[in-house]
C-alpha cells in the first residue's frame, strides 16, 4: 500500500521554444497542484548543462522559492549529485532550505551523473564512486554535528535532516550502503538491463535491491523505500498513447543528439518501463509492480513523456484523485 504520493519534476521542456523561465513557472505551477490535491512530497533533479535532460542545476535555490508558495508539501532532491559538490556547502545548503521550510526537505544523493557533468567539474567519471563515499561521509558528518573544525559544527544545525536522507542506487551494494546508514532507498523510474535478460521486468530488477536494502538496515530503523516511476494518465487511452508516441520519437531525438543512441533504439525502448493510459489503467499496472507495491513513497514523474502544460497538469490530478486511491493512498491530515 502507497503511504506516500510523490511527484517528481526534472524541469524538461516539452518543446524547443520554452525558455528556462517558462521551465521554471511550468515546474511550481506543477507543485501547487500537487499541494492542492494532497500530494505528500514535490521532488526535483540535479542536471548539468542539458536542458533536454533536465533543467535544473541549483535544486536547493529553485525548492527555497518552492517552499516559500507552497507551504505543506514535503521538498525533496533526487537527487544532488554529490561527487560533483563541495560536501560541507551541501550541508550548508541543505540545512538552510529545511529552516526555511520548516522542516520539510527530504534530502536524496546519488553518485550518478552524465559524463559530461562530470568532465565540466573535472571529476574523473570513472572515479565517481571512490569520490561519492568520501563525500557521503563528509555530509554525513557535518548533518550529524560532528566538529569540522575544532570546536565549529555546521550552522545552521541540521536537526532531524539526518533521519530524511535518501541514497539512489541502481546496484544491491549501493542498496545496502542505504540499509547501512539508516538512509531511504530511491528506486529510479528505469533500471539497466542484464543483456542475458533483456525483457526482465523493471520490478523483477528492483527487488534484489529492495532485499539487499532491508537486510542491511539497522533493526530499530523503519525503512524508508521509494520507487520513481514514469506515469502518464488521461482520460482517454487513445490520448494516452498519442502524447506518449510523440515525447518518445522527442526523446530519441535528444540520444542522437547527445550522443547516446544506444540508450533506447525505438519508442517501445524508451517507453518500455512506463506507465501510459486511462486512471484504471494506469493503477492496474502500477498494482502489478511488485516493487513499487512494496515501497513506502510512490514517486511519480511524467518523463520521458513531457507533454504540454495542460496534458501534465490533467495527468498530475488524476493520478491523486483516481489512480493513487486505487492503490491505498489517500490524503494525510495535517
Amino acid at each position: 500500500m502507497t503511504k506516500r504520493l510523490g511527484l517528481f519534476t526534472r524541469l524538461v521542456r516539452h518543446d524547443d521554444t520554452q525558455t528556462a523561465a517558462e521551465v521554471y513557472r511550468d515546474a511550481l505551477e506543477q507543485i501547487d497542484l500537487a499541494e492542492r490535491l494532497g500530494y505528500d512530497v514535490a521532488w526535483v533533479a540535479q542536471h548539468h548543462v542539458d536542458p533536454a535532460e533536465g533543467g535544473l542545476p541549483s535544486p536547493f535555490v529553485f525548492l527555497a522559492h518552492a517552499a516559500a508558495r507552497a507551504t505543506r508539501i514535503r521538498l525533496g532532491t533526487a537527487i544532488v549529485t554529490l561527487g560533483l559538490e563541495d560536501p560541507i556547502r551541501v550541508a550548508e545548503d541543505a540545512a538552510v532550505l529545511d529552516t526555511l521550510s520548516g522542516g520539510r526537505l527530504e534530502l536524496g544523493f546519488g553518485s550518478g551523473g552524465s559524463k559530461s557533468s562530470f568532465d565540466l567539474f573535472g571529476v574523473p567519471g570513472d572515479d565517481r564512486q571512490r569520490v561519492y563515499a568520501a563525500k557521503l561521509a563528509s555530509v554525513t558528518a557535518a548533518l550529524n554535528g560532528d566538529e569540522l573544525t575544532p570546536g565549529r559544527r555546521l550552522h545552521p544545525p541540521a536537526g532531524q535532516l539526518r533521519e530524511r536522507v535518501w541514497q539512489a542506487t541502481f546496484s544491491a551494494s549501493g542498496a545496502e550502503r542505504a540499509g547501512r546508514a539508516g538512509a531511504g532507498l530511491l528506486l529510479s523510474r528505469t533500471q539497466p538491463r542484464d543483456p542475458a535478460a533483456p525483457q526482465a521486468r523493471l520490478d523483477e530488477i528492483q527487488r534484489p535491491l529492495i532485499d539487499a536494502y532491508l537486510d542491511a538496515l539497522p533493526s530499530d530503523v523503519e525503512p524508508r523505500i521509494g520507487a520513481s516511476r514514469s506515469v502518464f494518465v488521461a482520460d482517454d487511452r487513445d490520448e494516452a498513447l498519442r502524447h506518449a508516441h510523440r515525447g518518445a520519437l522527442r526523446f530519441l531525438d535528444h540520444l542522437r543528439d547527445a550522443g547516446i543512441p544506444e540508450v533506447a533504439e525505438t519508442v517501445d525502448d524508451v517507453l518500455r518501463d512506463s506507465y501510459i493510459g486511462t486512471p484504471d489503467d494506469v493503477a492496474g499496472q502500477l498494482t502489478a509492480d511488485l516493487a513499487a507495491a512494496h515501497a513506502d513513497d510512490l514517486i511519480v514523474q511524467i518523463h520521458p513523456i513531457d507533454p504540454d502544460r495542460q496534458a501534465t497538469l490533467r495527468s498530475i490530478e488524476l493520478i491523486a484523485t483516481k489512480v493513487a486511491p486505487q492503490l491505498g493512498w489517500h490524503v494525510s491530515e495535517r
